[in-house]
């Protein structure tokens, strides 16, 4: 994780990814809340503001326009300050972000997170084979510069507690590029 500061903002932008279940929303809200930046969960975005072309009946989700996602991000980025909370990440402009965190956690915790969250079925299969098979480490690494990505693990409260400190201090470390 470097600190190379980003584009004339004045506060980072940091991704938090990771498949569904390993903890993106409850570390992203409790970074923001610690390092006064501002959290976005796209998901939530996505169903306020419509930013979606349709629910798959398959993954039980709605299928996110991208392009309207970024569009509307885009001003917020720009000023800086902002966690982005999301399970996908190969779609942002790589500008955007100073960090890239992406939170892995262990099959078997991983399955009964998704499990009580209703999760089931092919929905459930293949977020276990996504996080298997580190899709999301490799999908952050392939779209960021690789110094800007960081992989944590985040299997318990106190991993998220410890991913929350390391992350704090980045930011506190963090300075914007002249």
């Amino acid at each position: 994780m470097e600190n190379n500061g980003g584009n004339g903002r004045k506060k980072p932008n940091i991704l938090i990814t990771g498949t569904p279940g390993t903890g993106k929303t409850t570390t992203s809200s409790l970074l923001a809340d610690a390092a006064q930046l501002r959290h976005i969960n796209v998901g939530d975005l996505v169903k306020q503001k419509n930013l979606h072309d349709g629910w798959d009946e398959d993954l039980q989700c709605h299928v996110i326009n991208e392009d309207l996602v970024c569009d509307e991000l885009e001003d917020m980025m720009e000023e800086g300050g902002n966690i982005v909370d999301y399970h996908g990440c190969d779609f942002f402009p790589e500008r955007w972000f100073d960090c890239v965190v992406v939170l892995q956690t262990d099959n078997p915790i991983l399955y009964d997170r998704l499990s009580n969250r209703g999760y089931t079925g092919s929905k459930l299969s293949n977020n276990i084979e996504c996080e298997i098979f580190q899709v999301l480490l490799e999908e952050a690494k392939a779209s960021y510069p690789e110094n800007i990505v960081v992989a944590l693990q985040s299997d318990s409260i106190e991993d998220m507690s410890k991913n929350v400190e390391t992350l704090v201090d980045w930011v506190r470390r963090w300075s914007p590029a002249s």
